[in-house]
């Protein structure tokens, strides 16, 4: 990777990381499902520009019923899976369990698509779950909290999202390959606004959410969707996919950095030993880990 190549992945984490925090900063004033249409629909109105300049809504058209389902699987399902979650977790805490998602990845591209892991990854995927059980049993607690949410219903709400992202995965392999990326981004935003448009104004929120909390929706969705979704498949073109992939790893630095600087949170030494046996693990089954010699 390039030095340039270098500073986008790290700005991508730090998005990537800020938007569990403002996730957790607007969950509460918008309700989980009026912000998953926000961050949604405002990536949309984005990313869809970008698709038509580019030439590529002829491919969107011709496969709009799969890029629906990606939509659904890799945007609305997940969201609304992390917003209620934020009720209850800290981002970091979130953050941690968003880091199964390549472990996901390949149990399920092993299952569906035959793409069999070699013995370092099945350890692998053997110790990042191994982690993930630590950490959940550390942190679950049954008592719901202040919006009638418990810390492990928010925890199993993050691991069913990070399974969506996994089946997402395999299944844009097998429907979608070809198709350009950027018009797979854009469409799967549309039709994430579609599939949560309905449970937005059934839910929308009966006191109007202040400036703030509209500011961090702006946020949340222009710059940690939006934008952030454009540059992960700027760094897929030009840095290739196994590297661009390794974002995984920085965002929960980045989403531990941003609660602890603006909203003061704080993780326990068992919580941070666990992130780290799920990076290891993760690491150890996408392949980073180990690398050949060039």
């Amino acid at each position: 990777m390039t030095r340039r190549d270098l500073a986008e992945l790290f700005v991508l984490a730090s998005l990537w990381g800020g938007s569990f925090l403002f996730m957790r900063l607007g969950a509460a004033d918008f309700g989980p499902a009026a912000l998953v249409f926000v961050r949604v629909a405002g990536a949309a109105l984005m990313l869809l520009p970008l698709v038509l300049l580019r030439g590529e809504g002829a491919a969107l058209a011709r496969h709009w019923r799969p890029i629906a389902v990606v939509g659904l699987l890799n945007s609305a399902l997940p969201f609304a899976c992390y917003m209620v979650a934020a009720l209850v977790l800290s981002a970091g805490l979130s953050s941690i369990f968003n880091a199964t998602t390549p472990l996901w990845a390949a149990l399920i591209a092993w299952a569906w698509l035959g793409d069999r892991p070699t013995r370092p990854r099945l350890l692998g995927l053997a110790i990042g779950f191994a982690g993930v059980l630590a950490v959940g049993l550390h942190n679950a607690s049954f008592k719901p909290g202040e919006h009638g949410v418990s810390a492990a219903a928010g925890i199993v709400l993050c691991l069913v999202a990070t399974l969506c992202y996994g089946i997402a995965a395999s299944y844009t392999k097998k429907r979608l390959g070809g198709v350009p990326p950027m018009a797979v981004a854009g469409g799967s935003q549309l039709a994430a606004a579609v599939f949560t448009l309905g449970p937005a104004l059934w839910w929308w929120p009966a006191q109007m959410p202040g400036a703030a909390a509209w500011g961090g929706a702006a946020v949340l969705a222009f710059a940690c969707t939006g934008f952030a979704y454009w540059l992960f498949f700027r760094l897929v073109a030009h840095a290739g996919p196994a590297n661009a992939v390794s974002v995984t790893f920085l965002v929960p630095a980045f989403a531990v950095l941003w609660g602890w600087l603006l909203l003061g949170e704080r993780l326990s030494g068992a919580t941070v030993a666990g992130c780290a046996v799920v990076l290891l693990g993760t690491a150890l089954a996408t392949g980073v880990l180990p690398r050949r010699r060039a």
